[in-house]
């Protein structure tokens, strides 16, 4: 046993000391009354209560010099009185410091668990974006993932758990760029990229650490000494290796091809970063960059004239702009309609150009005038029929969205939306605009910057993609990768069996820059066709070029291309990049593959799918065994959080509390801030109460992980910040009952439940490992918190401590044990050693998701553990498992104990309809000679829990029981409540009750029943009932049908005996 001293030289400080062993990281900043509001003490009552905290230090019974006392005062003391009330504030200021002072987190820590077994559990953190802070998604995350990996080093696993950020190239950027324009009004263009990476990572270095933060506060136990960010120096090698082996493979080339480019970013984006809006007509829609809204759902119809022929030929587009851009009309071969144009041409009516009209099976005949310009430089499907015509391609819209100098000087660097108008305009005026009606389509729009894509021809670099998603789908099919839940399986497979290559350029300046070189050999002309190599190295990159033309290095000239990766192909090496590849390191031979990748559904083709291809590429590995994916947390509405809704919800201020904030410092536009704040508002009126790492983690594992989306509320969060007050209390009863003790609680192994209650509670309690045990595994966290809720709330504290409260304090004698072998010393202390394993292990098994207050509670406790000495920390304890409770499964007294649970519920039922609140009357049970049995095993928690003086058991077959208390029947005239079809509870109406309540209470108490004995006759009398319904479900229809037409034949016998009392 450890002594005070020790505990308290091991301890870190609650209170200012939290940031010592993160120096670099900053506290979150509050204003004085946002902290006022938040926290149900003032600040002035939180610095007195910090300055007793350490005067109790100084002042306790420890020798110390000055120097040392200074020292003293960072670190927490378990040895002073137990506080009377639960604050998250006091309980978790320290432990996760001194936990990462000591080295808990890491795979080394392993070799000294004596519980260790020979198995590796590793995994990545999504690694977090460094656009900001994080939010309730990211909270949900590592309290997932976190509550997985404490289980696992629990159960004495080698565990490694990585931190780290993402660079996030788009969003990174984009934000830095909004916040140069807003506080120093300059554009990205207005600096050098050295001058704009500067501030880059200036904003990478403050964010960086502030997320790093919210993950200790959070209480991950990530290894720092591992944490991972995506451009550090071994990433960024990592990141050239991979590029500079897909090229050597083929798997990485050149082209020009259509690629979906956001105007607002100018930037190429991938597929799946293009988000599909569903139009049913004409609709205004707000685009960045311009003032007013937009239509679009409409379609336009103008005529070309024809050439050397009097007719023109009209045809339809929702994209008049792009008519600058057209080569061709193409109508299908078999419509009659155009049977006589085929071979003729058009002539552009502001170019002049000679456009040919081809014939195509593509075309849709019934759609517009079945007559379709053809645009291949800003259309997909056009752009394929250039390929198989040999039609040439004309960019009309540059990459800031502007018009090009070939549409002519009227629309030359007009936005292209503007311009549409301009050109419906001239249209009219040369009387060849025919109209514009409602059309229904599909629009894409940028998920990063909700700018309407813009397809433009470019020359990119791709990834072709086909033969790594074929070995990504057969790794799922041969099951050498599982993904949990099962159903995303098929949208798996349905993705990767149509994927396009990749683009993988982006026009950015933060981000990883391709290594790929473009080479100038002497006497090159700019005409000559483009010229690349690739290496690790610009060095390496001039040896390559100098081999492969023949020419001496010096006279090469490089150009680097100065589009950076995407961020998903850096993302998609983070399983390995990790741990040093590509050099092969012994973390990377012992931790990859990672064990598990757990994540967002919403990232299984963003991040995923990409990780399993590149890193079965790269490495002839999967980059993991299992994927388990969880729902996206919505706010309270179901709906997406997002910055512009102002429903973005930071996890510090659930953690800490916080008063209405102003969103000033989010950079959004006006009118977005405004939305933002009137949200707010309505949602949060009086700010966010203070609620605590434990109950916002142990709230966000509560819901269905594996299934539809998460609506998170705060009221749920504050729920189980109840909880955790419950489980205070719990334990200042505990720790009074053990102080009391002037006999050692016994060793887990050698208590052996005496009474019926004492073997029910630790029945219970093997069954609630057991159910930890199972859901675990099956990553049903869910299940787990909910198993460990019901029993400490429902089992614990509301049955069991209320049952052997009066004995252990000696209340109440006579309404505790009735017998005197229940008053013996032996009984009291057995059931003191059970109410301490039962606070003990369920402490053990709710460490995973509440470590703050677990390990509090649980260090209070050591002093009076039996047996050896325990570890350091409750973190490095082993994980309770159901093989070392055997000798507690009572499955009979689990069972019997329901009915008992029944009847304490009718019995308090009886004495609310009589107004009973201090009084303990007498009760009867009529039941069967089973049921007495039962009732004569936990009478004294009957009679306990029940608040009743005596419960005397009648049962009409006395020949029928062995037992030998066998009362009168109940008093004529009695109260009656339905325990089941075979027992029933009788209270004597007292004189002085209230009748008028009893007979309100009666009515309706009917009122519920007969619906749903209604429901049940319903059903029963279907026509299918007996062919389609299984015999053990009739079973039980017909046990409910028959206890609920007997309650209500006995509401109406009261209802009866009552009024006949009122009328005498």
């Amino acid at each position: 046993m450890r002594s005070a001293s020790h505990i308290l030289n091991l301890m870190l400080l609650r209170r200012g000391s939290s940031r010592l062993c993160s120096c670099s990281t900053p506290k979150p900043s509050s204003s004085p009354s946002s902290q006022s509001n938040s926290s149900p003490r003032t600040q002035v009552e939180q610095q007195r209560r910090r300055r007793e905290r350490e005067e109790a230090i100084l002042s306790s019974r420890h020798s110390v010099s000055g120097k040392e006392a200074k020292v003293l005062l960072f670190f927490a003391d378990t040895s002073l009185p137990f506080p009377s009330s639960y604050s998250p504030e006091y309980v978790e200021h320290s432990w996760y410091q001194w936990w990462e002072k000591e080295g808990f987190f890491t795979p080394e820590q392993h070799e000294r668990l004596p519980q260790a077994v020979d198995k590796t559990f590793s995994l990545c953190i999504p690694p977090p974006n460094v656009t900001g802070t994080l939010h309730l998604g990211h909270a949900l995350t590592v309290a997932i993932e976190d509550a997985l990996v404490r289980w696992r080093r629990m159960q004495g696993y080698r565990v490694l758990w990585v931190p780290g950020c993402d660079h996030a190239g788009i969003a990174t950027q984009t934000v830095v760029e909004r916040r140069l324009l807003r506080e120093e009004r300059k554009r990205r263009q207005d600096l050098t990229r050295e001058e704009f990476l500067l501030e880059m990572w200036k904003w990478k270095n403050q964010k960086g650490d502030e997320i790093y933060h919210q993950l200790r506060r959070l209480g991950a136990s990530l290894d720092w000494s591992r944490a991972c960010f995506t451009m550090d120096p071994g990433f960024t090698k990592a990141v050239a290796e991979a590029f500079v082996r897909l090229c050597d493979s083929g798997q990485i080339y050149r082209s020009e091809a259509l690629v979906n480019w956001s105007c607002a970013l100018e930037s190429s984006i991938s597929d799946i970063e293009v988000d599909s809006k569903e139009l049913s007509g004409q609709t205004m829609l707000s685009v960045p960059g311009y003032e007013n809204k937009v239509e679009f759902g409409t379609m336009f119809t103008f005529a070309y004239p024809i050439e050397d022929h009097d007719g023109k030929l009209e045809v339809s587009t929702t994209r008049p702009e792009t008519m600058l851009g057209d080569v061709a009309v193409v109508v299908h071969p078999d419509d009659p309609r155009y049977q006589a144009l085929h071979g003729k041409q058009c002539r552009h009516p502001f170019t002049n150009r000679l456009l040919p009209i081809i014939t195509d099976s593509v075309v849709d005949m019934e759609l517009g005038t079945g007559a379709v310009k053809v645009t291949p430089a800003h259309d997909h499907t056009d752009f394929l029929l250039s390929k198989r015509h040999s039609l040439p391609c004309l960019t009309v819209i540059a990459g800031d969205g502007t018009m090009t100098p070939p549409c002519g000087q009227w629309l030359e660097g007009v936005k292209r939306f503007d311009a549409r108008q301009r050109i419906v305009d001239a249209l009219v005026e040369k009387k060849l605009f025919r109209g514009k009606k409602d059309h229904a389509m599909t629009l894409s729009i940028c998920s990063r910057s909700g700018d309407i894509i813009e397809p433009l021809l470019k020359k990119q670099w791709f990834i072709r993609c086909n033969e790594m998603a074929k070995k990504a789908i057969q790794a799922v099919e041969d099951g050498r990768l599982e993904i949990i839940p099962h159903f995303y399986t098929k949208a798996w497979t349905n993705w990767l069996s149509s994927i396009s290559d990749w683009c993988i350029s982006r026009q950015l300046w933060w981000g990883h820059q391709i290594p790929a070189y473009q080479v100038k050999l002497p006497n090159s002309t700019d005409k000559q066709e483009e010229q690349w190599v690739w290496g690790r190295s610009e060095n390496e990159a001039r040896q390559r070029a100098a081999v492969k033309y023949g020419v001496k290095p010096e006279a090469i000239t490089l150009t680097q291309d100065p589009d950076v990766l995407d961020t998903w192909f850096s993302s998609g090496l983070f399983p390995f990049a990790m741990l040093g590849w590509p050099e092969q390191t012994a973390d990377l031979q012992r931790f990859y593959p990672s064990s598990l990748l757990e994540t967002g559904s919403d990232l299984i083709f963003f991040w995923v799918a990409r990780m399993v291809m590149l890193g079965t590429e790269l490495t002839k590995q999967l980059p993991f065994k299992q994927v388990v994916l969880h729902s996206l947390v919505r706010d309270k509405h179901g709906r997406k959080m997002s910055k512009s809704l102002g429903n973005v919800i930071d996890p510090l201020d659930v953690i800490h509390g916080v008063s209405l904030e102003v969103v000033e410092a989010w950079n959004l536009n006006p009118r977005e801030r405004l939305v933002a704040m009137e949200a707010q508002r309505k949602d949060f009126p009086k700010g966010i109460p203070q609620c605590g790492t434990d109950a916002l983690r142990f709230a966000l594992c509560s819901h269905k992980i594996q299934g539809e989306d998460i609506s998170l509320s705060i009221s749920r969060v504050l729920n189980c910040r109840y909880f955790c007050n419950k489980m205070w209390q719990t334990l200042r009863f505990t720790l009074g009952v053990m102080s009391e003790n002037t006999t050692p609680v016994g060793t887990l192994e050698e208590t052996v439940p005496l009474s019926g209650m004492d073997r029910w509670i630790c029945s219970r309690l093997y069954s609630t490992v057991l159910q930890c045990e199972l859901a675990f595994e099956a990553y049903e966290l869910h299940t787990v918190t909910s198993a460990l809720y019901s029993f400490w709330v429902h089992s614990l504290c509301d049955v069991y401590m209320e049952h052997v409260k009066p004995v252990l304090v000696q209340q109440d004698e006579g309404a505790a044990f009735q017998t005197e072998r229940e008053h013996s010393g032996r009984a009291k202390h057995v059931a003191s050693s059970v109410l301490y394993h039962c606070v003990s292990v369920s402490l053990a098994l709710l460490s995973p998701f509440m470590p703050f207050i677990t390990e509090e509670l649980w260090q209070r406790l050591q002093p009076f553990r039996p047996g050896a000495a325990a570890q350091t920390s409750l973190c490095l304890e082993p994980y309770p498992c159901s093989s070392q409770l055997t000798h507690w499964h009572f499955p009979e007294e689990e069972r019997n104990f329901l009915l008992v649970q029944e009847v304490i519920r009718v019995a308090r039922s009886l004495r609310a309809q009589c107004g009973m609140t201090k009084e303990k009357p007498s009760m009867w049970a009529v039941c069967s000679p089973s049921q007495a049995q039962v009732f004569h095993n936990f009478r004294s928690a009957l009679c306990t829990l029940s608040r009743i003086s005596a419960l005397n058991i009648y049962y009409p077959h006395k020949a029928d029981s062995l037992l030998s208390d066998h009362c009168t029947p109940p008093p004529k005239g009695s109260l009656i409540g339905v325990v089941d079809h075979m027992c029933q509870l009788h209270l004597h109406v007292q004189s002085g009750t209230n009748i008028d309540k009893q007979i309100l209470q009666l009515f309706q108490r009917r009122e519920k029943l007969v619906p749903k004995l209604e429901d049940i006759l319903c059903r029963v009398r279907s026509p299918d009932y007996l062919t389609k319904v299984p015999v053990h479900v009739r079973q039980q229809m017909d046990i409910k049908m028959s206890s609920l037409q007997q309650e209500l034949k006995i509401i109406e016998d009261q209802l009866k005996m009552l009024q006949e009392i009122q009328d005498e």
